[in-house]
């Protein structure tokens, strides 16, 4: 049953990468060709290079799917590992520095 799964993993993981690839550079394409000439006037782009702008995306915005998973358990979460005596000290402390710009429930006594 294992064995089902891993051999259904490997061979769908890079059938799903490429799909991945080719939709998301075309949408890329079709998003940049249809706004950015019209908005900003720059030239149109190809597939490739709509590819290589959502790589370049994902490096600067997105990392590499490490949403806490790999950082220490430490790091996770402080403020769910506080008790409800240190989270009231924390807010006594923020309320101490910022006491003069924001009202009774965190809102600001300044007109809007």
């Amino acid at each position: 049953m294992i064995m089902k799964k891993k051999l259904a993993i490997i061979i769908l993981a890079p059938i799903a990468i490429v799909l991945f690839m080719a939709i998301g550079g075309e949408v890329v394409m079709r998003l940049w060709n249809w706004l950015a000439p019209g908005l900003f006037g720059w030239r149109l782009i190809t597939f490739w290079q709509a590819l290589g702008l959502l790589v370049l995306c994902r490096i600067l915005f997105g990392g590499w799917g490490s949403h806490g998973h790999d950082r220490p358990r430490w790091r996770r979460n402080k403020w769910s590992r506080m008790t409800p005596e240190e989270r009231e000290k924390f807010r006594a402390t923020l309320r101490e520095s910022f006491g003069g710009m924001c009202g009774e429930g965190g809102v600001s006594k300044e007109p809007a």
